[in-house]
């Protein structure tokens, strides 16, 4: 691998599925393997990114559906350099049904006070919204929710950083569990 020089690269995927997530509290969504190490200095230069797609199975209630929220976290101490903020579940209970998220984080500065930049959106018929199967298709709404685009927190580029994903459901009649995960470095 040649972190850091042009061209796009697949840095890990997830081998299996992610842990079924049904408590309302955030926890990492991918399974352990699937928890890539950047090295020290990845973030070479500004401008430079990560791309995340991740899919998988939700489920949420309809008389308390609650919202989700993804967050990318870094490092032992879980700075979160992404987040989604929180999205509102769809008033239709759903079963299972499938879901795809899509971020972007493009580095707005490196060093010890390191940011990224996130865009991104999720698709899924839990999204509130959402049409029945029968007559429409899935809600997509652009990330981070409700919100102007924002950097993260800032974080330590001349550290290597545990690149994480979690999700967290505020009520737990619902549940989440993630099939697939690519990190991507297009630089």
């Amino acid at each position: 691998m040649s972190y850091g020089a042009p061209g796009w690269e697949t840095l890990v995927t997830a081998q299996g599925d992610g842990t079924a997530l049904t408590a309302a509290a955030a926890a990492s969504c991918i399974p352990a393997a699937a928890k890539f190490g950047l090295p020290a200095n990845f973030f070479k230069w500004v401008g430079q990114q990560l791309i995340i797609k991740a899919s998988g199975r939700i489920s949420n209630a309809v008389t308390t559906p609650g919202t989700a929220r993804f967050d990318v976290r870094f490092g032992a101490g879980g700075t979160v350099v992404a987040d989604s903020l929180a999205i509102n579940l769809n008033i239709v209970a759903k079963t299972n049904v499938n879901w795809h998220l899509y971020l972007e984080l493009t580095c707005r500065a490196i060093g010890a006070a390191a940011n990224l930049h996130q865009a991104g959106w999720w698709a899924s018929e839990a999204v509130i919204g959402s049409p029945l199967p029968t007559v429409g298709g899935s809600g997509l709404v652009t990330l981070p929710y409700n919100s102007a685009p924002v950097v993260g927190a800032n974080f330590d580029s001349t550290a290597g950083q545990i690149v994480d994903l979690f999700f967290t459901q505020t009520v737990a009649t619902g549940s989440l569990q993630l099939h697939q995960y690519e990190l991507i470095s297009p630089n």
